[in-house]
């Protein structure tokens, strides 16, 4: 018994499966910004080029969302939250 006891406290200590998950932060469509704003936030929270940041905000437009981005959790988290201080709708979920 001392052993399952062992490897209980083992499996406690490791981190959860889905924090090594890739997540991935999703812009939604919304009725309020405009095109060229979003494509301006994206360029200047996710440093992405005008062209990229553009693809996105076209696949946001037409199909009413788009993954902008994808890592590890804490910076999807970050990255959330810096769209939502410029009113993106915006969340993160795991993949």
């Amino acid at each position: 018994m001392h052993n399952s006891d062992n490897t209980k406290t083992h499996k406690k200590s490791k981190k959860s499966p889905k924090a090594d998950l890739p997540w991935v932060v999703i812009v939604y469509d919304d009725p309020v910004n405009l095109m060229e704003y979003v494509t301006q936030i994206l360029q200047k929270v996710l440093s992405y080029d005008t062209a990229k940041a553009q693809r996105l905000m076209q696949q946001v437009h037409t199909k009413g969302k788009a993954i902008v981005w994808s890592g590890n959790k804490e910076r999807a988290e970050f990255y959330v939250q810096q769209l939502h201080s410029y009113q993106l709708n915006a969340t993160f979920e795991s993949v």
